[in-house]
């Protein structure tokens, strides 16, 4: 994901998760990789960009799924696991050997994803999610070796364009 993303993927934040998607200042300020270990993808076809995700993988051995999405109208498409294995493809490159991440209860196609990854349910967090108040689940996957990505696995019509984010300035905050 780079800056010129960032229109589409706001676009798709509001779409997909309305009064709790991420601002444009968060977004922008995860782009811009402060504190450092942030990376982030986007999916995209001939029309633009129908999907994205963010890992934090700051040297602790541990990684953190911060977000993940598909345009509602793609979903079943394979895009998710590929922006997912991407993810775990980058983890495993920074020698992580846990990854963690929340998913809202009320979501269970995105727990399924999860689970057909390798993550197990670990425990929850009542009221994660806000202005909802809606509980999280939090999931782990141990990864099975350190060793370097196996890259993410092509997307029909499209592709996952996979890049470290440029160190820019970005505005705004959380």
């Amino acid at each position: 994901m780079a800056r010129g993303d960032l229109a589409a993927v706001l676009s798709l934040e509001a779409a997909l998760f309305g009064p709790e998607a991420w601002t444009e200042g968060m977004l922008a300020a995860e782009l811009a990789g402060v504190p450092d270990g942030r990376y982030y993808l986007v999916a995209e076809d001939g029309t633009g960009v129908v999907g994205y995700a963010g890992l934090l993988a700051a040297g602790s051995g541990q990684a953190d799924v911060l977000t993940m999405a598909v345009a509602e109208d793609r979903w079943g498409e394979g895009i998710g696991a590929a922006l997912l294995s991407g993810l775990l493809a980058e983890a495993a490159r920074r020698r992580c050997k846990e990854v963690f991440l929340e998913v809202r209860v009320d979501n269970p196609r995105a727990q399924n994803l999860y689970r057909r990854h390798g993550f197990t349910d670990i425990g929850l967090r009542r009221g994660y999610y806000q202005p909802s108040g809606t509980d999280a689940l939090v999931m782990r996957r141990v990864l099975e070796s350190a060793k370097g990505p196996a890259g993410a696995r092509a997307i029909t019509r499209g592709r996952v364009r996979r890049a470290k984010h440029a160190r820019q300035r970005a505005g705004g905050t959380e």
